[in-house]
């Protein structure tokens, strides 16, 4: 399962390592991608998101109802 988030879209960023010799290598910088289960009311049933950190802050502060709505106009299935 690729990390980003259902919510604000999130995808890992790349860079690079820097060595002390300053090498530089790939690296990849991965959002923090929590599964997270809420009580979805208006359809009287249980969804679960895969939120990053923030997002899951952003759910707090606006609700269940809007946070799904917004995933579902991004055009993602919940």
């Amino acid at each position: 399962m690729s990390a980003h988030c259902m919510l604000t879209g999130t995808r890992p960023g790349f860079g690079n390592r820097i060595s002390h010799s300053h090498r530089r290598t790939s690296r990849r910088f991965d959002p923090n991608i929590q599964s997270k289960r809420y009580w979805l009311p208006s359809e009287s049933r249980h969804v679960r998101l895969r939120l990053s950190a923030r997002a899951i802050r952003t759910v707090d502060a606006i609700g269940i109802e809007a946070a799904v709505a917004r995933i579902r106009a991004r055009g993602v299935k919940v």
